[in-house]
């Protein structure tokens, strides 16, 4: 067999080295799938922040040997900025998102890198967030997106130039509109056209026009959507709308146009900036605008509107035989009232005192208010026939009313209604006493700083704040800590914003303290105050993470990241239910608040609190006067839905003060839109929402998640 032994063993040893050279192949990396980044998102989003921060640092252990050629995997872990270079589309497309709504600058250049992105609605998204960050850095880059091959992107591209102010676009941005007008996609589309989305064009120029609004552009405006003539060359809302947001005299003949035109919504932005540029000629079509109420009782209510603001005594026949009709619309009658008191009616006079004793707490204080400005001389001795009214409501509108006097003839009366039995009034009452600058309004003020309710002390703050007394910065350090105490940010807040007109002296260190305060809206509060104060301090970065109520794992949840279905709301109200349908896609979080607060009955009995025709129907404060909610503040969650009749949006103080608060608009309202969370829709019950008054009640709210109700 000779040497076949030996030979065996030679090609053992071979093997053996040959093995211990090879490289093996890399490990694969862990696969980390489309809803777990989505929940790194959400908490990066919650938590306003663009990465996850770093662990402290620990001892390393012994570095093992690895095998040259071996690359080390990097670690995974939640980063905005990472995902937004993501493989998928739709990661990229939510990453860019989060970093908008997380609001610190740091995100620009990473966002306008990503503006070249191959996928369109990657660069409508990054777009849109640019917009969100407001700022001016990015503007240049924005300009050239106008020219995108996506009507989309050049539409979100305006929208953010118009979020960021940035006027030296505006001549683009109206080219861009002309381009989508010339195209033809706007030829097929109704004035009041309630469908959304349409074409790309469409959208784009909307997404145009509203820019140039927000610009105050008038100039560009007007190339692109008039003749040489000034003619509308097409006859839409949103033309009409953007006409009306410039509160420009030259825009009148157009705007006339439109109101003359087809389109409720048409017709009414129309009338509504003729009466804000207080257009006299306009009285004569406002005028049968306003009669034609039982047909159009939406354009009704803006054309009385207009009509008070204009004050001409022309249109006071008209408005008198309208209050005097029976079947009048309430919310048309509030608008009549409010009118005849901005034309100062004296003829109104006597039907204004017959109202005082009509059920209705609003339209009793509208009749107050519209007989103080008709009389002033005569008020005074109206109100001492008159009794303290049964609702805290107009005792608030009497004690804003008496604050519009001297002091010497008010500051008695003002000081004993200090002595309402609902705290709702005070106040009311003490701004009353500051806008006077009533004797021992400041003592009064320190006094109230120690209130049981939180409003109150927030009303004396911001008053110190007003007058400046001295010992106001002790006063006012003190409130902020006693204000510890509270669920609501609104007190705090207050000493804040009043300490702050004292100088950065007296404020930056309290200010500081509330860096770390346990509400991230009144850190908010306090990092934007501390910016104007100071702008060398970096608080963006000083107030961040924002705490929150919910545990890691809560991101996780199916409902947020995967929901199967859109959940219904059915409110239930005095004047019939109204279905709204979710936008748990676009709002997550928000909307997975909404329904825990439903689902513990927490709109149960509630009074719809605000009510302003043909704008938004708001509810969802315990306290009824605009100051409640829920003990808790969420974030807010823009998502480029548009404010459309019948959209559902959060409620707002400032950035991040959600809550429970929520509004229905009744009419489209694009000045909203990227600033305010939109929620859901309303599919069914318009008809109610437009019946609704200010104190009717919600009975009780449910919801249909697609399997049960809850």
């Amino acid at each position: 067999m000779g040497n076949t032994r030996g030979s065996t063993f030679a090609v053992a040893v071979v093997m053996f080295l040959a093995g211990a050279c090879a490289t093996p192949p890399p490990p694969s990396p862990p696969v980390v799938t489309y809803e777990q980044k989505l929940s790194w998102i959400l908490r990066l989003e919650d938590e306003r922040v663009l990465r996850e921060p770093a662990p402290p640092p620990i001892t390393p252990a012994p570095t093992p040997i690895r095998r040259a050629g071996m690359p080390a995997s990097p670690p995974l872990s939640p980063d905005l900025e990472r995902l937004l270079g993501d493989p998928e589309g739709r990661v990229r497309r939510r990453a860019a998102l989060a970093i908008g709504r997380v609001g610190l600058k740091d995100g620009v250049p990473p966002l306008v890198e990503r503006l070249a992105d191959p996928e369109p609605q990657v660069r409508q998204m990054v777009a849109f967030a640019l917009g969100l960050l407001g700022d001016r850095s990015a503007a240049e880059p924005l300009r050239v997106r106008l020219a995108d091959s996506d009507p989309l992107v050049r539409g979100r591209a305006a929208e953010a130039l118009g979020l960021i102010g940035d006027g030296d676009a505006a001549a683009a941005i109206g080219g861009m509109v002309a381009a989508c007008l010339k195209s033809g996609a706007l030829s097929e589309v109704a004035p009041d056209d309630p469908r959304y989305p349409l074409d790309p064009a469409v959208e784009a120029f909307r997404l145009g026009v509203y820019a140039l609004a927000r610009l105050n552009a008038y100039g560009p405006l007007a190339a692109s959507v008039l003749d040489p003539d000034g003619r509308p060359l097409v006859r839409s809302w949103p033309v009409a709308y953007a006409l009306q947001r410039t509160r420009d005299p030259r825009a009148v003949p157009s705007l006339l146009a439109l109101a003359r035109g087809e389109g409720t919504d048409t017709r009414v932005f129309a009338a509504a900036g003729l009466g804000a540029l207080r257009e006299r000629s306009a009285v004569d079509v406002l005028v049968p605008m306003a009669q034609a109420w039982p047909s159009d009782p939406r354009a009704a209510v803006v054309a009385v509107r207009a009509l008070g603001q204009i004050g001409d005594g022309r249109a006071v026949p008209a408005l008198l035989k309208m209050l005097q009709t029976r079947d009048l619309d309430p919310a048309l009658r509030l608008e009549v009232v409010g009118a005849l008191g901005g034309c100062r009616a004296t003829s109104a006079t006597d039907l204004l005192l017959d109202l005082l004793s009509n059920p209705w707490p609003a339209l009793r204080s509208e009749a107050l208010k519209s007989l103080r400005a008709i009389d002033p001389q005569n008020f005074l001795l109206v109100l001492s026939g008159l009794g303290p009214d049964r609702h805290w409501s107009v005792r608030a509108t009497v004690a804003k009313l008496l604050g519009t006097f001297t002091p010497e003839v008010a500051t008695a009366g003002l000081t004993d209604m200090l002595n309402d039995p609902d705290p709702r009034v005070i106040p009311s009452v003490l701004a009353a006493l500051v806008s006077m600058r009533a004797p021992k309004a400041d003592t009064l003020l320190f006094e109230h700083l120690t209130d049981d309710d939180a409003v109150v002390r927030m009303s004396a703050a911001a008053g110190l704040g007003e007058l400046k007394p001295p010992g106001g910065p002790q006063a006012l350090t003190e409130a902020y800590r006693f204000g510890q105490r509270d669920e609501t940010y609104v007190a705090r807040a207050a000493a804040l914003g009043a300490l702050a007109k004292y100088g950065a002296a007296a404020a930056l260190p309290v200010l500081r303290e509330a860096f770390a305060d346990k509400d991230w809206a009144v850190r908010v509060r306090a990092a934007a105050l501390a910016r104007e104060l100071d702008p060398s301090i970096d608080a963006a970065h000083l107030i961040r993470p924002a705490p929150t109520s919910r545990p890691r794992d809560a991101y996780t949840s199916p409902s947020l990241v995967s929901p199967a279905v859109s959940p219904h709301l059915y409110i239930e109200t005095d004047k019939g239910t109204i279905t709204v349908e979710l936008a748990v896609l676009d709002a997550p979080l928000t909307t997975d608040t909404f329904l825990t607060l439903a689902g513990k009955g927490f709109f149960t009995g509630l009074a719809i609190h605000r009510v302003v025709p043909n704008f938004v129907v708001q509810d969802g404060d315990p306290r009824g006067d605009g100051e409640g909610g829920p003990g808790f503040t969420i974030r807010d969650e823009p998502n480029g839905l548009p404010y459309l009749r019948g959209t559902v949006g959060m409620a707002l103080d400032w950035a991040d003060t959600g809550g429970s608060q929520f509004f229905i608009t009744m009419s489209p309202q694009p000045h909203l839109d990227g600033r305010y969370t939109v929620f859901g829709h309303v599919v069914a019950g318009m008809e109610v929402v437009d019946r609704l008054q200010q104190w009717d009640v919600i009975k009780q709210v449910r919801v249909w998640d697609g399997v049960r109700w809850r």
